[in-house]
């Protein structure tokens, strides 16, 4: 019952943050001109995708095998979005086009899009994580969180400066393709991916080890 409990509050707090967001936006295109910041909104809608597919896999799990054909298809589902959710801090670059005489209130928008999107992204995470620690090693769980936070580095990359998106691995294999193997073919001719791949990836990593220190602590407080 407890754990039905938390779980609910953790809904409402994520709901409560992302209606916020949506507000903000609805309040500054009204009054502020801020149209042309919808994208937030998609971006934040994208960015609840992973928490649900996380949340479908775990309650699959309880009865069935992670290696079933189901199983698969719902951690790919999570894979593949869970790097929108991280995506949207990056649309702080974005405020270079706001309205200067109203910054602090788009600054304040964009941080609680993005605040939101983090909070999806590492909570869906979390659920994941848990689960791989019921069936490996804990160095091993640990090791595939730094290879999905690694994976979700690089789709940064490649969705804020090569312009791809989640769909287009279905509409444009190809393409996706061969941008990714032109970087990893020459290396050296494509510095800033590594560069802002390493960036993201450190910065993503030290934010989640805080985000399952306090999620452990909570944990250890209850028992």
């Amino acid at each position: 019952m407890k754990r039905v409990e938390a779980d609910e509050h953790v809904l409402w707090a994520l709901c409560s943050l992302s209606l916020l967001s949506v507000f903000l936006y609805v309040v500054s295109a009204i009054y502020y001109g801020a149209g042309p910041f919808w994208f937030l909104n998609w971006n934040l809608l994208l960015a609840w995708l992973p928490l649900i597919f996380a949340v479908i896999l775990v309650d699959y799990l309880k009865n069935n095998r992670w290696a079933s054909l189901s199983g698969i298809g719902l951690t790919l589902l999570w894979l593949v979005f869970l790097p929108n959710s991280f995506y949207i801090i990056t649309d702080f670059i974005h405020l270079g086009y706001a309205n200067s005489t109203h910054l602090l209130y788009y600054v304040i928008m964009l941080f609680a899009f993005s605040l939101s999107g983090l909070l999806l992204g590492y909570i869906s995470l979390y659920l994941v994580h848990k689960e791989l620690l019921k069936r490996t090693k804990t160095t091993t769980a640990h090791a595939w969180i730094a290879v999905i936070l690694l994976l979700c580095s690089f789709a940064i990359y490649l969705g804020r400066y090569l312009r791809w998106n989640t769909w287009d691995i279905v509409l444009h294999p190809i393409g996706v393709v061969f941008d990714v193997s032109n970087r990893f073919i020459d290396p050296g001719a494509y510095g800033q991916t590594f560069q802002v791949t390493g960036l993201f990836f450190i910065f993503l990593s030290c934010l989640y080890f805080s985000v399952w220190q306090l999620m452990r602590a909570a944990q250890s407080s209850k028992s």
